[in-house]
């Protein structure tokens, strides 16, 4: 039991696979189980934390992958809508920019025993993306309710979070940096 919550992070990464091969089936029920699969991933996000500390199994692995699991997932599934010409090259530039520099950040804290809580807007982002994505994969479905634009907008938010998060970080980590 203890090693639930590196399963849970282990099969976000997993779960890419059957979401991309589902993703490119020209049905709608293709794109229907691929927004199933995408939601269950982003659904384990939540609870390999969860678990992790209500089972006191919170290891340096888990901490390590947790992060990497949700870029893979998010970072995976936009290149494949950005290939089949439904998102902006630029969500996914600055999306990745931002990620790889808060990487960065988190690693140099590491090194400097400094620990950076979580961003709340980084936390706003991440959810924001796990709405956002499936209103994409599923490309206005129903001819009454736009979720194509509706789910590019909000992308566009998690981009602005995204940005704002990251800044944080990188705040947060000199703010620690001048104390010592």
């Amino acid at each position: 039991m203890s090693k639930l919550p590196l399963y849970l992070t282990l099969s976000r990464i997993f779960l890419i696979v059957p979401t991309a091969f589902f993703l490119y089936i020209d049905q709608s029920w293709g794109a229907w189980i691929a927004a199933i699969l995408f939601t269950a991933a982003s659904i384990t996000d939540y609870y390999d934390g969860y678990y992790a500390r209500k089972l006191n199994a919170v290891s340096n692995l888990g901490k390590f992958l947790d992060p990497v699991a949700d870029k893979i997932l998010v970072s995976g599934i936009l290149i494949l809508l950005l290939q089949r010409g439904q998102i902006d090259p630029w969500l996914i530039i600055l999306i990745i920019t931002r990620d790889t520099i808060v990487a960065g950040v988190r690693a140099a804290a590491s090194a400097d025993g400094i620990v950076i809580a979580a961003q709340t807007a980084g936390k706003w982002k991440a959810a924001i993306q796990m709405i956002s994505i499936p209103m994409l994969i599923l490309n206005d479905l129903h001819p009454y309710f736009p979720n194509q634009k509706i789910g590019y907008g909000l992308l566009w938010l998690s981009v602005l979070l995204s940005l704002k998060s990251g800044y944080d970080y990188c705040l947060a980590y000199f703010a620690s940096t001048n104390k010592k």
